[in-house]
């Protein structure tokens, strides 16, 4: 078993459909890691197959942390998943296993290497009570009180962005305080500059767009379209996190009547690949730290590193 020295945590980041939990799977197998989930949708239980879940099979050839844990009702937040991978972090440490943290949420990576804002908690009063003026009043009345509120969210966010504005408006009814003020007032990073070894999977773009409309159809064929089937016979608050999942507002419309199961799937794609776009940008200005490679790349990369923290042992 090899033990990282000088890069207590490897980062494996990059757009969807990339192979990136391919790559963390072969790694950890070679080194006697801990797979630790950095994806704000593999979180849920209940959309294994759209989320593109490790399988059962691959989550017992070694250990996977913060996989379908938490249930589909729960508005989970950064917060509780920083708390959560420090937790599971700390569990690889004490195993003497290196924790390698797969994903594409970038949110997620920058919360834990450059610190996470000390928002508390909203009670859910207050969220129930913002969102039903949202279904009520309009996004574009609670984006003009937030302009009110918070000028510098407003003018950040989208006008059309229903959850962020919300979001920006429960802390402001919450706390008195704007979103702006508690994001100055940051916590210490949970993997600091150091003490991590970081990568961007970034493939050529129409061959991931080509992967991910791939993908896609694969996931319909392996169940898909059930899952998103059970998931809104809960009839959940259609602003939780899983109900925007890339493919379940397609499909749920499909569900209804509304569009055929060849839009919605068309929509689905679509809808991922513009996500993949967004990932890059995302990643490019957020977390310049990561080094980007190809895939077929980032496997030789990495196992140099390792080589070399071996030979200094």
């Amino acid at each position: 078993m090899i033990s990282l020295k000088n890069n207590k945590v490897v980062l494996i980041a990059g757009p969807t459909a990339t192979g990136k939990s391919a790559l963390a799977l072969e790694l950890a197998e070679k080194i006697g890691g801990i797979i630790i989930n950095t994806d704000s949708m593999q979180v849920y239980r209940d959309l294994r197959v759209l989320t593109a879940r490790p399988s059962p099979a691959e989550e017992a050839r070694v250990p996977h942390r913060l996989y379908g844990y938490v249930d589909a009702a729960i508005n989970f937040s950064a917060g509780s998943y920083v708390a959560d991978a420090a937790s599971a972090l700390a569990d690889a440490r004490a195993q003497n296993r290196v924790p390698i943290l797969v994903g594409g949420t970038g949110l997620y990576f920058k919360a834990l290497t450059h610190g996470l804002s000390a928002v508390p908690p909203v009670p859910a009063e207050v969220r129930e009570s913002v969102r039903a003026r949202l279904m009520q009043e309009g996004v574009e009345a609670l984006h003009a009180e937030l302009a009110r509120r918070d000028p510098a969210s407003a003018e950040r966010l989208n006008p059309r962005d229903r959850t962020r504005i919300a979001r920006a408006l429960e802390v402001a009814e919450a706390t008195g305080r704007s979103l702006t003020d508690w994001h100055r007032q940051s916590q210490r990073p949970v993997v600091p500059p150091g003490e991590f070894l970081a990568l961007f999977l970034a493939p050529e773009r129409e061959a991931l767009y080509a992967q991910i409309d791939a993908r896609f159809d694969t996931m319909l064929k392996l169940g898909a379209l059930e899952e998103v089937e059970k998931l809104a016979a809960r009839d959940l608050d259609p602003l939780l996190p899983v109900m925007k999942a890339h493919g379940v507002p397609p499909l749920v419309r499909h569900l209804r009547g509304e569009i055929t199961l060849k839009e919605a799937a068309e929509i689905g794609r679509a809808d991922t690949r513009h996500y993949a776009k967004r990932q890059f940008t995302w990643f490019r200005h957020q977390l310049p730290e990561f080094s980007w490679m190809a895939p077929e790349a980032a496997r030789l990369w990495l196992e140099d590193q390792f080589r070399h923290d071996a030979g200094r042992g």
